[in-house]
Order: structure tokens, then C-alpha cells, then sequence
């Protein structure tokens, strides 16, 4: 991990950290994560020119517990808070899976260029009741996530991010989920992902129509999240203006493509900011 930084922001302290030269992206990881979750992504982004602070959610990581709120508007704020701290835009921001409609929404900012959203909670989940019988990838992490929420205990998350790697594991899978869950019982973590859970990503949902930058979606097509990742993926973009979201699928990945196949996602948006932000 690089030297950590912390901005003072909302009532509460926000760890980060940036690395590399260029224009900034800013890293913002999904619930019950840190920002090491973009330890194999950050460096092909810097690599290609980019300037990359990689931050912890609020309740996260290194950040500080005890806020007041954790919803998706709260997290677009700190997002904003960060860009303008190192200076403002134009800034891309990238967002996983919460931190996805968190982007979103952040990107009603000036600072903001565009966003990128992986497997992002960025419209209300519906449970695809039909799927439940016959897509089991769908059923079992459907129930390890409710279970997580319901419990907030460690072990039952740790299952769901088992299940949320289909296939190949990185190489530093047991070291590092071995480093999430001595975070993850630190008081009051999972108690900042739970209330995390029970957020609706109804404030994301609304501010897609009246997005006004470009938006890329990178869903896996193993994502246990969905029953059908493309549609959803698809369904995201359908509701913003018409010509600014696109779709890039990464096959084989499940809920974290950054982390299982990085090369790939990293391609992906590089080719995504020259086609948009740079032309």
C-alpha cells in the first residue's frame, strides 16, 4: 500500500492515498472493501499516464467510523471533497459496485469529466424471483449478501467475496482476505457496510436521466449479483441521456473484474477516456 493520506471532511476523516502523474482518477471501492481492492488496477492507470488517488469509504479501511450517514449522496460527497482537495478537475471517477451510483451522482459536479462503474448498484435491485429456481451463481450470492446484512458477521461476507471470484483467485487471495477480515472487526466496520446494505440506491437511480458525462459500464458476466449481468448493465445506460453510456463486458469475471482481471478492465477505460475525454 502507498504512504496513506487523510482528508478531514463531513465530521469524519477519509483515508487515501495517490500515486503517478496526469490527469486524476479518482478509485473508489465497493462496501466491505478497502481501497486495496485496486492494487492490481491502480498501477496500469499510472503506468499509462494517469494520476490515481485510490480512497477508503467512509467506514472503511483506514477511514474513520462513526458517521452520521453512509448512502451513495454521502459517498458522492466525499468523492467530490477529494477531487477538489487535490486541486479539482477535470477528474474521472471510478466506482465499484456502491461506490458505481455513487459516481453517478458525483458526476453532477463540475470536476467531474466522466465516470466508470463497475458491477455498480446504481438502480434499485430487484430480486429476480424466477432466477431464484433456476440460476444457482445467483441464488447463493443473493442469500450470503442478505445473510451479511442481516448479521453483519465477517465470516458470512467472506463467503459471499469467496463466490464473488468465480474461477481463478488473484495470487494474494488468502493474505489478503486474511488483511480484509482483521479490518472488517475493527468496532464498528461492519456496522458501516450494513447500514451500507440497507442504503437503496434510489438517489443514484434518480440522477441517471440528467447525467451529462460520458459513463462506461464494466459488469462481469459471472456477476453473481444479477441474474442476468448484461441487462443490468444495459438497463443502467438505457436510463441516462441517450449517446453517453456504453458497455464493456468482461467475461469470466464475477462482482470484482478490476481485481480478477485488471489488464482487461484497464483496457477497457483507457480506451474509453481517449475516445471521450480526450478527443
Amino acid at each position: 500500500m502507498d504512504l496513506t493520506e487523510f482528508l478531514t471532511h463531513d465530521s469524519g476523516t477519509l483515508a487515501y492515498d495517490v500515486t503517478g502523474e496526469g490527469p486524476l482518477i479518482v478509485l473508489s471501492h465497493g462496501m466491505g472493501d478497502t481501497r486495496e481492492a485496486y492494487r492490481f488496477l491502480a498501477p496500469l492507470l499510472v503506468e499509462a499516464g494517469y494520476r490515481v488517488a485510490a480512497a477508503d469509504l467512509r467506514g472503511h479501511g483506514e477511514s474513520s467510523t462513526g458517521w452520521a450517514s453512509y448512502t451513495r449522496t454521502d459517498t458522492a460527497g466525499d468523492l467530490v471533497a477529494l477531487v477538489e482537495h487535490l486541486g479539482g478537475g477535470p477528474a474521472v471517477i471510478v466506482g465499484h459496485s456502491f461506490s458505481g451510483g455513487s459516481a453517478t451522482i458525483a458526476a453532477a459536479h463540475p470536476a467531474v469529466a466522466a465516470v466508470v462503474e463497475i458491477g455498480p448498484f446504481t438502480r434499485v435491485p430487484k430480486i429476480a424471483f424466477g432466477a431464484l429456481f433456476t440460476n444457482a451463481h445467483y441464488r447463493t450470492g443473493l442469500v450470503r449478501l442478505l445473510r451479511t446484512g442481516i448479521t453483519g458477521n465477517v465470516d458470512t461476507w467472506l463467503s459471499y467475496l469467496d463466490h464473488a471470484y468465480p474461477g481463478a483467485k488473484p495470487a494474494d487471495w488468502a493474505e489478503r482476505q486474511a488483511a480484509l477480515a482483521t479490518t472488517l472487526r475493527e468496532d464498528g466496520r461492519m456496522k458501516a457496510v450494513q447500514k451500507m446494505g440497507q442504503s437503496a440506491p434510489k438517489d443514484a437511480e434518480a440522477a441517471l436521466p440528467a447525467l451529462g458525462v460520458p459513463a462506461l459500464i464494466i459488469m462481469g458476466t459471472l456477476d453473481p449479483d444479477w441474474a442476468d449481468p448484461r441487462a443490468e448493465a444495459e438497463g443502467i445506460v438505457a436510463a441516462m441521456p441517450s449517446g453517453l453510456g456504453s458497455v464493456v463486458m468482461i467475461e469470466g469475471a464475477g462482482h470484482y473484474p478490476h481485481a480478477q482481471f485488471p489488464r482487461e478492465v484497464a483496457a477497457a477505460v483507457l480506451s474509453f477516456l481517449k475516445e471521450t475525454v480526450s478527443a
